[in-house]
């Protein structure tokens, strides 16, 4: 198979210039054409969110990570760019095993059979920045060695030195994109691309992440063999498993979806709330699943760490949602930059409320958001949520769980799944007492919470109060004299309307008459009169129908 043409191993700058220019123009005239009236406007951004991820993979690794960038940014891009660009995937072929044992003998100056006893030349897998074959040491020990692409350090180089030169052009060419800070983005993403092709902070990745469940026996992560790791091999345990999102296998290996999507929803609440540290990619190519149903993490390239104030915050939206707390959700979010305070958050309060009363204990379902639709119109318009940079990679990452969980069951229960999380805090034996004050004084709060709920019949006059608070609940009164009233002024207002225009084209038809215009104009205008004046007859005898019914009633 011929390599993509990213990766030759000459790679001109000016060439590669001309390639990427070229994509980027004939998307903006794309963009351009569509502007133009008619048409659907949503079908027009999916068809050129396609294009784009169909150029995005041709133009090779550097492109494929912007545009799982672009994924997590719905506060930039429209909701159609979004749904495309989440399915891109590492659709790039394997290279060949022979350039991989030339990476690996490069790295290490000796063979790469004085470093391993067997090596399999045919990948287990392979993505745009590396790929895994299976190997085995001399002490016996199975391995999976991950092996970066060749030429792709000089790749990104090239790119970014192109990148900055687009952005200059659109600088000049369009002035209001300055106000998406896309030089900072620019900075940032090609600091963490620059970040994940370096396998040695990889491994210290993977090495903190495996100290953090080092306790937990259902989570497993592969240990990191140092002596053979560089910057551009990665060694680690082999630990096969089976696909996370693959029902069919899992329940063919006697292994429960709902204790997988248990695991996964404890294991990330852990990351995020207690430990900080947070695989920020949970794509279902980075977990797998063994024989025995424990889960196993790969890939430690994307880690997100989140700073202990944030943390707090989200520990504190958790069990306000477990809590069903709208107040404390809004606060929390609030108080995170999530959500810009405004002069009236009923709109934004209620809504908060409808997810939690809706969806807390089972998955979204869009479909049900047309019984607030109206307030969900409000926000949009005022525009009060907002995505600080870090937030974007929770969002990713849950969002992504949330999938491989409707995956493995689509009515998934998300504080059933949750309890193994909250026994496992609530029984307090957590190493680091002044680590967990927090998390376990909510775990309390839930706890007694769950103890001291209101009955039903409090929790029906709450619920009630709450949706007179929030504008929810309507009131109507029916007056059937004023609607009887309102029907006649209807009537006779439609009475009147018809006779005006009955009489006009009356008056115009006999006028043209006497002027002898041409006949088919005369023939229209007599026309009209006719009808209107056949319109005027039925509403007046409507009217009159309506009055001796009133009449009848009354009586």
């Amino acid at each position: 198979m011929k390599p993509p043409r990213w990766q030759r191993k000459k790679l001109s700058l000016r060439q590669r210039q001309f390639e990427i220019f070229t994509v980027a123009a004939r998307f903006i005239l794309r963009l351009g054409k569509d502007k133009l009236p008619g048409g659907d406007p949503a079908r027009k951004r999916h068809r050129q969110a396609r294009w784009l991820v169909n150029h995005l993979l041709d133009l090779g690794p550097t492109f494929i990570k912007i545009g799982q960038a672009m994924s997590t940014r719905p506060d930039l891009f429209p909701v159609e760019y979004i749904t495309e660009l989440s399915q891109l995937q590492d659709r790039v072929p394997p290279f060949k095993g022979q350039e991989a044992i030339a990476v690996i003998e490069q790295e290490f100056s000796k063979s790469v059979y004085a470093l391993f006893k067997d090596f399999e030349l045919e990948p287990l897998a392979s993505a745009s920045l590396g790929q895994v074959h299976r190997a085995t040491l001399y002490t016996g020990e199975a391995v999976a060695v991950k092996v970066q692409r060749p030429g792709l350090h000089r790749l990104f180089q090239v790119d970014q030195q192109v990148l900055e030169r687009l952005l200059n052009w659109l600088d000049l060419l369009f002035k209001d994109l300055k106000k998406y800070k896309l030089r900072q983005i620019y900075r940032e993403f090609f600091e963490l691309l620059y970040q994940e092709i370096d396998y040695v902070h990889e491994g210290k990745n993977g090495d903190h992440f495996r100290a953090n469940f080092a306790e937990d026996p259902q989570i497993l992560v592969p240990k990191v063999y140092w002596q053979h790791t560089t910057h551009k091999v990665l060694t680690m345990e082999y630990l096969p498993g089976i696909k996370i999102d693959d029902r069919a296998a899992l329940e063919a290996s006697d292994i429960n979806p709902d204790h997988v999507i248990s695991l996964g929803i404890s294991s990330y609440l852990k990351q995020l709330l207690q430990d900080g540290f947070f695989q920020s990619d949970p794509h279902p190519g980075n977990m797998a699943v063994d024989a025995s149903g424990k889960l196993i993490f790969y890939d430690f390239g994307t880690m997100t760490e989140v700073k202990s104030m944030e943390k707090n915050q989200m520990m504190r939206t958790f069990f306000a949602v477990l809590r069903k707390d709208t107040d404390e959700v809004l606060e929390t979010l609030v108080y995170m930059g999530l959500v810009e305070p405004m002069a009236d958050m009923t709109p934004v309060k209620r809504m908060i409320a409808f997810l939690l009363d809706r969806f807390r204990d089972r998955p979204i379902d869009l479909q049900e958001f047309e019984a607030i639709s109206s307030e969900l119109y409000l926000m949009f318009e005022q525009q009060p949520f907002r995505l600080p940079p870090q937030m974007t990679f929770i969002i990713k990452a849950l969002t992504t769980l949330d999938g491989i969980a409707r995956a493995l069951d689509p009515q998934y229960n998300l504080l059933a799944a949750a309890q193994p999380f909250i026994r496992s805090v609530a029984t307090g034996n957590q190493p680091g007492e002044n680590r967990f004050t927090a998390l376990a004084q909510q775990t309390k709060e839930f706890v007694l919470y769950q103890f001291q709920k209101p009955t039903r019949a409090e929790m029906a006059i709450k619920h009630l109060e709450s949706r007179i608070e929030l504008g929810e609940l309507q009131f109507r009164i029916k007056s059937v004299e004023g609607d009887r009233q309102l029907r006649r002024m209807y009537l006779a207002l439609k009475t009147m309307m018809y006779g005006m225009l009955w009489g006009f084209s009356t008056i115009a038809s006999i006028l043209l008459w006497h002027q002898s215009p041409p006949i088919f104009l005369t023939g229209a205008i007599v026309l009209g009169a006719l009808f209107f004046g056949i319109q005027t007859f039925r509403a007046l005898l409507q009217l009159l129908i309506q009055e001796r019914l009133d009449q009848f009633i009354r009586k």
